[in-house]
């Protein structure tokens, strides 16, 4: 059972998700958006699992966004003669570029070859996500030279942070070029770049994604994700140039320490939403939902404190992809997000502090949510082409559902991860007061409102032009 709620919800698909029948069920259950993780598989895997995305959807009777994750570069140790080694607080250690044969006890080779140019002596690497901690004693040509601070297992093709970040791979990578067309051949909603370290890495991925949709008229939206510590610094210049971002909490508390995420993920997404740009929470959300039916508290009040914090949407990753309990963590996710959005206080939006516009449709759209938070409306409903005036609406908390009605099904499906909006398809192009009409009737078929209630609605004039939304109406269903 669908459960209503203004957070979405993004699930990556992956070897228990991938069924037809699954994947059906997830979406009627909760999920909006789902990513494609392009560091598994061939263009070939993900071309079909669109159609098999797709074809859920229509099964599930809702549109769903589709995100593709890019890879981004490999840092990462090569792999070991018996797949592991365990390593000893003490010992000495050997990451080597140049190394060709099979790790073992003393050291192992290296996929990203830049690291001995990357790391001086007392840098500290932190691979495995963290758990192991070596120390850089010296470099000597190719071989990095280290002292095991922290040990553990480390096995085949581990990644490896440095702390603070500095690490020079570029963002996007010749696979990632050849994942991008891949993406747009699939008609991805959405392309997340990862390890992006400024704006120039976000405008190059945009380059490429207008080169490889060339004649399609295809324009995903540009995701980053924010997981370097030296991306930190340039936030705002970053979101300037994407459509949103991602908290990639993982790979960023590595290199800036566990305890310094979760005001970062408070600053970015209070941040994201004053620039109207969209924002996922990931990582770890409910990660012992992989073998357990049901979440811990602690994951519980995770995923709640994302939602009171203002977040589009929060993120499943292995959950889904490789989990025991794929469909009910949905659920539970569901219900978190439903729970945390019931206690919000809106207090301090209720009584949208002025900001400074200078565009028409959007003091239409401010106006829109003013009137109908004080007239106790029963629904918002945004006729659009772009998306443009329902995302303005959902950067700004209010309990009333805001209606999105398109004409185009890839603004629809992009719609999708906007928060507290539900986005439907509907010709928007006829004459005014018919297509005022035709969007109650959508209304009222699906029982959002009924005889006596009050709704607002935005549209433009004339209609079916982008960019064009410059009137407000308040009705009351007869």
């Amino acid at each position: 059972m669908y459960i209503r709620r203004a957070t979405k919800i993004v699930a990556t698909l992956g070897p228990v998700s991938s069924d037809l029948e699954v994947l059906t069920r997830m979406i009627s259950t909760g999920v909006n958006v789902v990513r494609f993780n392009f560091s598994h598989g061939s263009a070939q895997d993900h071309l079909a699992r669109a159609e098999v995305v797709r074809e859920a959807s229509r099964r599930a009777g809702r549109e769903v966004a589709i995100m593709a994750d890019l890879q981004g570069p490999k840092i990462r140790v090569g792999k070991f003669a018996q797949g592991k080694v365990q390593l000893q607080e003490g010992a000495s250690f050997t990451l080597d570029a140049a190394r060709s044969t099979l790790g073992d006890q003393g050291g192992v080779g290296l996929d990203y070859k830049e690291l001995p140019r990357d790391v001086r002596a007392g840098d500290v690497l932190l691979l495995n996500d963290g758990l192991i901690v070596l120390r850089v004693q010296r470099v000597l040509g190719e071989a990095v030279h280290t002292e095991v601070v922290v040990g553990g297992e480390l096995s085949d093709n581990k990644g490896i942070n440095k702390q603070g970040g500095g690490l020079t791979a570029p963002a996007l990578t010749a696979k990632d070029m050849k994942d991008i067309e891949t993406a747009i051949q699939l008609g991805a909603d959405y392309v997340a770049v990862s390890f992006p370290k400024n704006a120039t890495d976000m405008e190059m991925a945009r380059q490429l994604c207008t080169v490889a949709a060339a004649g399609t008229g295809h324009r995903p939206g540009l995701i980053a994700k924010m997981e370097r510590a030296e991306a930190i610094p340039h936030l705002e210049d970053i979101l300037r140039v994407s459509d949103g971002i991602m908290v990639a909490r993982g790979d960023l508390a590595v290199e800036v320490g566990n305890a310094a995420v979760p005001a970062l993920q408070k600053k970015m997404i209070r941040m994201a939403r004053q620039m109207d740009k969209l924002v996922i929470t990931a990582t770890q959300m409910m990660e012992s939902m992989i073998t357990n039916a049901l979440p811990t508290r602690a994951e519980v009040s995770d995923v709640a404190n994302a939602v009171l914090d203002g977040t589009d949407a929060v993120m499943l990753s292995a959950e889904t992809a490789v989990g025991k309990y794929p469909l009910e963590t949905v659920r539970e996710m569901a219900h978190i997000c439903a729970a945390a959005e019931a206690a919000e206080d809106i207090g301090a939006d209720g009584h949208f502090a002025p900001r400074h516009l200078t565009r028409i449709d959007q003091s239409i759209a401010l106006g829109a949510l003013f009137t109908a938070h004080h007239l106790g409306a029963k629904a918002i409903v945004a006729m659009t082409d772009s998306g443009s005036t329902a995302l303005w609406m959902s950067r700004h908390r209010i309990h009333i559902p805001i209606y999105a009605l398109t004409p185009k099904i890839a603004t629809q499906r992009k719609m999708a991860l906007y928060r507290n909006v539900s986005p439907l398809l509907m010709d928007t192009s006829a004459e005014r007061d018919r297509a005022l009409q035709q969007a109650e009737n959508h209304l009222r078929e699906r029982g959002i409102v009924q005889p006596g209630d009050v709704y607002a609605i935005t549209c433009g004039e004339p209609m079916g032009q982008p960019g064009g939304t410059n009137m407000l109406q308040i009705c009351r269903v007869a």
